[in-house]
């Protein structure tokens, strides 16, 4: 009877060191996420990476009934696809909260912070608009020094994304250069995804991926080599990658190639552009020649006439409002024509609640252009999380209202009040979290008949 029981306690034993080696496996093979990506009534979008070939699902449920649980259908992750995958939870309620696990070859991951994901509110008709919050920045560098330039590291104060964590935003809009690809790295598919590996693969970065939403645009060093446009001749590589690494809602619009698309939270629109696809050389000497380009522009037009946000934000990357140029900067003046055809448009569609939201620069700033026969234009630009600083301090940009804020940085927008009363309130902060230069709007600020 002994020998029995010593046969089961040796044989439980075996199955607990089999079952625990799984798990472990299971971990190593995750190399990084799982993120958060866009976020509907009735759908979520999710991102992970693997570092070899594996399946991934993930389980999910309501924090308010814990006990019924659903699964997103399972991807197999790939070399050529950089062991990148995209899930779907379709099986979503809209106002809602949801936890999940992540599950690879069957085996679920254990991870030691929240992941966790919400679904937009349904209020129209209802109530009024729901407050909310997101985090924005941009120019977004990790080191590693063997690719990197030789001499200072580029990169630091990678503890900015733990006190962006902190702050408990609903989600985060990246506002381009948001991994640095290298001379290393741009003329290859393996340079390519091991540079957004790398910097994807962050510690720091995991919590904010896990629990908070996430879209993003690019800038030229997520699309190429720096200032590149629409001649990089390995531009469609570089979109496919970002494509891979992001879980924007869309990718294009109208059939065209680029990173375009739109989303909304609660009662306010975002249209994320491109800035670097449809792009003409900065020297080309033709004063008609394109930034966006015609489409994109009437796409923009289009889609802001008939928005009733309080606030409609267009992400740019670049600079729209400051006239600077010169000395490597790159701003919408370097394409005037283009730029005016814009502001025009918007004055002349009686388009009220536009604000920019542009990074780039490597400093902080917000920008304010007055117009006689209608409401200021604002560009909020924000930069830089981790890549060096540029001061802008000494920059004669003649539409700054604020100060230049001259270190690592990000700004944090809150949308608040009652309908038809929405109010906007824009803080930046430091590394660690503490406030530098606060801002607001009423939406009442920004209509014609103020």
């Amino acid at each position: 009877m002994k020998f029995c029981q010593r046969k089961i306690t040796i044989y439980s034993l075996l199955l607990l060191i089999i079952s625990y080696s799984q798990i472990l496996f299971s971990q190593s093979l995750l190399q990084s996420g799982p993120m958060v990506g866009y976020s509907a009534m009735r759908e979520v979008g999710f991102w992970v990476q693997t570092n070899s070939e594996a399946e991934v699902f993930i389980k999910y449920w309501n924090t308010k009934n814990p006990d019924s649980k659903f699964t997103t259908d399972k991807f197999k992750t790939f070399s050529q696809n950089g062991f990148t995958a995209k899930l779907v939870a379709d099986n979503l309620e809209p106002s809602e909260v949801y936890n999940y696990e992540l599950y690879i070859n069957n085996e679920k991951v254990q991870i030691n912070y929240d992941l966790k994901f919400q679904t937009q509110k349904l209020w129209q008709w209802r109530e009024d608009p729901p407050e909310f919050s997101f985090v924005t920045g941009s120019c977004f560098y990790v080191n590693e020094e063997k690719y990197d330039r030789p001499g200072k590291p580029y990169g630091s104060d990678y503890q900015i994304i733990t006190s962006i964590y902190k702050s408990k935003p609903d989600f985060m809009l990246w506002l381009g250069d948001n991994y640095y690809l290298r001379e290393a790295d741009w003329d290859s598919w393996f340079g390519i995804l091991h540079r957004i590996t790398h910097t994807r693969s962050l510690p720091e970065l995991q919590p904010l991926l896990g629990s908070v939403h996430h879209y993003a645009i690019w800038d030229d060093h997520d699309f190429g080599p720096n200032n590149s446009d629409r001649g990089f001749w390995n531009k469609d590589k570089t979109l496919e990658a970002f494509k891979l690494f992001w879980a924007n809602p869309s990718f294009g619009v109208n059939g065209n190639a680029g990173i375009t698309t739109y989303f909304q939270w609660a009662d306010v629109d975002f249209f994320l552009m491109d800035n670097r696809y449809f792009r003409a050389p900065n020297n080309l000497a033709d004063e008609n020649k394109p930034y966006l380009g015609d489409e994109q522009i009437q796409w923009l037009i289009d889609n802001l006439v008939t928005s009733r946000a309080p606030f409609k934000f267009v992400a740019v990357a670049n600079q729209v409002l400051n006239p600077v140029m010169g000395r490597g900067i790159e701003t919408y003046e370097m394409y005037k024509l283009e730029k005016e055809k814009l502001l025009s448009l918007i004055e002349k569609n009686k388009i009220e609640g536009v604000i920019f939201l542009s990074g780039d620069r490597h400093h902080s700033e917000i920008s304010k252009l007055e117009r006689e026969k209608s409401y200021p234009l604002y560009d909020i630009t924000v930069s830089s999380l981790t890549a060096g600083v540029s001061p802008g301090k000494d920059e004669n940009n003649p539409y700054r209202i604020s100060k230049s804020i001259d270190q690592h940085n990000f700004a944090k927008i809150t949308v608040s009040g009652p309908r038809k009363n929405r109010t906007l309130e824009c803080n930046f902060y430091d590394v660690n979290g503490n406030v530098i230069y606060s801002f607001q709007l009423n939406e009442n600020d920004l209509k014609y008949n103020r």
